[in-house]
Parts: structure tokens; C-alpha cells; sequence
């Protein structure tokens, strides 16, 4: 069962929220400010843990009670348990989960979380692909078939992860000029998602169709799955959208 918008994913689980980046582009930002029902002024510190669901004072649960400051869900990591038939999760959507202001504890909870239910595909997301590099000459970062370590990327300077021998991908989102994923510094990815800007900005980005091409013909010289969200359907046409997934591709080694 669906319980997300996002399209190459069934299911969002979230138990760490809030992001220090600062991009431009989030829409995590927004959201979170949106429902959060506490100013965040009322907080001083840059990270927290919440063992239970916080309760605002008309007894709502409040999912976001310091707006995007990092935030450690305790209560939420038993959530996949709770889902029985297999299901493909982008984990922590509305934070960065490799951020380098996250505890290597929360890290390590949330993958023992994904260990108690192999049934699941978890999809990890990053704007700080190091992260990976460093956790995994830890010893910390997990190697197992059903675990993919993804990278944003949005312009042509590539967020390497080179030397990663893992289940990778790349997230081309938004697309905001002509990316070379034949740049040295980037290795080729197990899966590339790309998507356009999308909202209401008044400069908003419109992807040209040459630059989706370019990525395209990249991937299938060398069989890489691709993914193309549906903000890009104005752009190609709905008969040229692809929708591939690597763990349902039997030609990927």
C-alpha cells in the first residue's frame, strides 16, 4: 500500500527529521514549518531526542515540535516492523540522515531498525555522500542487497561517492543544467533518478530536453537503470517516460 507522493518509492519513514544544509530548493524546509505548532524560537539547541510522540497542548501529535532542527524519533523506528509485505522505503525524507551534524548513533539505530525487517528495500539519500565513505572504513556503513546509498545531485560539480563498492544511485533533482556523468570524480551509479524543479518559484528552472537525453544515453550505453519523475512528463512526453527500477532489471550484474 502506497503512502507517499513519491514516485520511486512505496512508503516515506522518518525517524530522524530536520536538515542544516540550508538548500535553496527544500521542500522538507517548508513542510516542516508548516505543521510544526511550535515556534522555533522556543528552542536552543541544534539536535534533540524525543523517546515518545510529542503532544501539543490541544493534545494534537505534533510531527515536527522544533520545525527542522535535527530531531531523533525514537518511537518511529519499530515502524517497519509494522509493515508485513515488502515494501521499497525512502528512509528519513525530510532530513538529511548523513548530515555532518548526525550522531553515528542515530545511524547506527536506524540501520539496526532496517535490519529487523529484510524484507523491506531501503533507499538512503544524501547531499553528503562522505558521510557514507567515512562510516563505511568504520566498519558502520551495511552491505546487504536490499540497502541503497543514494547522492543528490542538482548541477555538473558531481557529489562523488568513488570509491564505494555498494548499491549506489544518484538523484538528479532538480535538474538544473547539463550534468556529466562521465565526470572522473563520480563512479557509475546502480540507478539514476532525475526530476525537474518543481513549484511556483518565478525563476524556476525548466530542464531542457537535450540535458535528459544526454543523461539517458549515458545509462543505457552502460545498462544503468533510469528513473524519470513525472515533473519531467511537460518536458519528454509520457511515452518516453522511464520508470525503471535496478532490483527488477535481470540484465544489471
Amino acid at each position: 500500500m502506497k503512502n507517499t507522493n513519491i514516485e520511486w518509492c512505496d512508503s516515506t519513514w522518518n525517524p530522524v527529521t530536520g536538515c542544516l544544509h540550508g538548500c535553496e530548493y527544500c521542500y522538507a524546509r517548508k513542510m516542516a514549518q508548516r505543521f510544526s505548532k511550535i515556534k522555533i524560537e522556543n528552542y536552543n539547541g541544534s539536535i534533540c531526542v524525543l523517546d515518545e510522540p510529542y503532544i501539543c497542548e490541544n493534545r494534537r501529535v505534533n510531527p515536527y515540535p522544533y520545525e527542522f532542527m535535527p530531531t531523533f524519533h525514537k518511537y518511529r523506528l519499530d515502524i517497519p516492523e509494522q509493515w508485513k509485505k515488502p515494501r521499497t522505503i525512502f528512509v528519513c525524507s525530510m532530513a538529511d540522515l548523513f548530515g555532518e551534524w548526525v550522531p553515528d548513533k542515530w545511524i547506527e539505530a536506524v540501520f539496526a531498525a532496517c535490519a529487523k525487517v529484510p524484507q523491506h528495500t531501503y533507499l538512503f539519500l544524501t547531499k553528503n555522500p562522505k558521510r557514507y565513505l567515512t562510516l563505511c572504513r568504520s566498519g558502520k556503513l551495511p552491505q546487504t542487497d536490499n540497502l541503497w546509498y543514494g547522492s543528490t545531485v542538482t548541477s555538473k560539480e558531481m557529489k562523488a561517492f568513488s570509491s564505494l563498492n555498494y548499491n549506489t544511485f544518484v538523484s538528479i533533482e532538480p535538474l538544473l543544467e547539463p550534468v556529466d556523468l562521465c565526470d572522473a570524480s563520480c563512479v557509475n551509479p546502480n540507478w539514476v533518478i532525475i526530476g525537474a524543479e518543481t513549484g511556483n518559484r518565478k525563476d524556476k528552472i525548466v530542464p531542457q530536453k537535450e540535458w535528459i537525453d544526454d543523461i539517458a544515453t549515458y545509462c543505457d550505453l552502460r545498462k544503468i537503470p533510469i528513473f524519470l519523475k513525472n515533473s519531467l512528463i511537460p518536458i519528454v512526453g509520457e511515452g518516453n517516460m522511464r520508470r525503471e527500477f535496478p532490483w527488477e532489471r535481470n540484465d544489471i550484474k
